[in-house]
């Protein structure tokens, strides 16, 4: 499988990392004249700025950079950070490499790119990323019903604890008034499951349940329909979500019976 053109459908992997090379080949270029200038100055007994950097908007946690351009690798380094943030940023939202990612990666890599942990942003890199989702996703696909299954709150009567029911109540689908991320995440993976199960095309998470919860919610609804639940919130903002195919619960809570094989046996005994 050819991962650059099976998976990044919508954005040209050569083209952003030569872009990426040429801002690069820029920025390189910039420092060594700003350096040539401040020692043109100095030599010439005249003034040169204090420069500074600030990476802090784009990498959370991330001291800004400050000094003259002598430090060559902390300047160089702040702005490869920025450039490649920003760059994975673009990628995982426009080439729909988040489809592929339960809700624990997708939080991962939220972190890493809030954070400004992120790998070069090269055609290689990019590749192996890709190639690795894909190579997991079958993995990430049962963690994500499992992950889904263990958040539910067991205050109420139909999340029983060894299976997934007809309907099952998720708290804090709304948070101080917005939908949450977090939530809806889980239910991109409930809705990815299915689809696997189902053997339809794995769903594009730019048009996943935030979307769906956000466009009813703008337009003053507290429900909406899914092709396999009904989902409706209340002011407490939690939700129930009522599924619509049993056939593919039944083969969800295999998945859960295979992972937590002595749940369903207990509830037959």
């Amino acid at each position: 499988m050819d991962t650059t053109t099976d998976l990044v459908k919508s954005v040209s992997i050569t083209n952003l990392a030569n872009q990426r090379a040429a801002v690069v080949e820029r920025v390189h270029a910039a420092l060594d004249l700003l350096n040539e200038a401040e020692h043109l100055a100095r030599a010439a007994h005249l003034g040169f700025p204090r420069l500074v950097l600030d990476d802090a908007y784009a990498c959370r946690g991330r001291p800004s950079v400050t000094g003259d351009y002598a430090k060559r690798d902390e300047a160089e380094g702040a702005i490869m950070r920025v450039i490649d943030v920003r760059g994975w940023s673009y990628l995982m939202t426009e080439s729909g490499l988040r489809t592929f990612m339960d809700a624990r990666a997708r939080e991962q890599w939220d972190r890493q790119l809030a954070e400004g942990d992120v790998p070069k942003l090269t055609a290689a890199n990019i590749e192996a990323t890709f190639s690795q989702l894909y190579g997991t996703r079958g993995d990430m696909f049962e963690r994500g019903v499992i992950q889904c299954f263990q958040r539910l709150s067991w205050d109420y009567k139909t999340n029983q604890p060894f299976k997934f029911g007809k309907r099952i109540i998720v708290k804090r689908l709304l948070s101080d008034g917005c939908t949450n991320h977090r939530v809806t995440d889980e239910l991109d993976d409930l809705v990815r499951a299915f689809c696997v199960l189902d053997s339809k095309p794995e769903p594009d998470h730019r048009h996943g349940a935030y979307s769906l919860v956000s466009d009813a919610r703008q337009a003053r609804l507290t429900e909406t329909e899914h092709a396999y639940f009904h989902l409706r919130w209340f002011k407490n903002g939690n939700a129930h979500v009522t599924f619509k195919r049993p056939e593919l619960v039944e083969k969800m809570n295999q998945i859960l019976s295979k992972h937590h094989p002595n749940a369903l046996a207990a509830e037959t005994r």
